[in-house]
């Protein structure tokens, strides 16, 4: 399959492509109503990119960031994740491939009051099983990629909201994930934080990860290299910035 083809059922997405969506649909019942929040989404995601997804309340952006981050299942279409087609796992796989392949950044930092900055960030490491000298050096290169470095032993308490979405940052990034996957990332800071979490997403790009930001802010969206609008479960464009 050349890059210019259409990805039709039964092929295999192409070696640099990490996210593949298609035909991808997921449908709610709501009692006597169907919902169909995603109608038929056709996505590809190559490595080292930086994609904003964007659109109004009830477009389908956060359905769609739930499917791509194995948090859901789909109703109908393909998912493909690093080559490997996870749209039709158990709940047991999916939670593998979650924890392997992405790194979750929420609006909320999600931080444990009483515990470091490093601590923290360890906890998706200790969950895996990693031993405590290699899981602290994983920590410490986590939070010195977010700036971090003369901060690891605060707690969230003696840290700013920009501080403390570095050290969630840091945390997802601390397995090695093949995405970064960003939920409405700077939804509590104010416009210089923002500003100042955004450049960190930037930066991590420039490094050769990959991010994938959802916002219904076009100033944070328009930080992307990409940005992919839904409306009524579509996506109705699909933009790249001039380089």
């Amino acid at each position: 399959m050349s890059e210019t083809q259409e990805f039709r059922t039964g092929d295999t997405p192409l070696p640099d492509v990490l996210i593949l969506t298609h035909k991808l649909a997921r449908e709610y019942d709501m009692g006597s109503e169907t919902v169909r929040a995603l109608r038929g989404v056709n996505l590809q995601i190559r490595r080292n990119e930086y994609v904003a997804v964007m659109g109004p309340s009830g477009s389908g952006k956060s359905t769609l960031m739930n499917l791509i981050g194995c948090l859901d299942t789909p109703t109908g279409g393909e998912y493909w994740l690093n080559g490997q087609r996870v749209s039709d796992l158990s709940d047991d796989a999916l939670a593998r491939i979650r924890n392997k392949e992405i790194g979750f950044v929420f609006q909320t930092f999600n931080l444990l009051p009483r515990a470091t900055a490093l601590h923290n960030v360890e906890l998706p490491l200790i969950y895996a099983g990693l031993a405590a000298r290699g899981r602290r050096a994983q920590a410490e290169h986590a939070l010195t990629r977010v700036g971090l470095a003369d901060r690891m032993h605060h707690k969230p308490n003696e840290l700013s909201g920009g501080q403390r979405q570095r050290v969630a940052i840091a945390r997802a990034l601390v397995n090695e994930p093949s995405i970064l996957l960003a939920d409405e990332p700077t939804g509590n800071l104010d416009s210089t934080t923002s500003a100042e979490i955004m450049q960190v997403f930037a930066d991590l790009h420039d490094q050769g990860q990959t991010v994938v930001m959802v916002t219904h802010e076009a100033d944070i969206a328009a930080h992307a290299a990409r940005v992919v609008t839904l409306r009524d479960g579509l996506v109705a464009a699909d933009q790249r910035r001039a380089a």
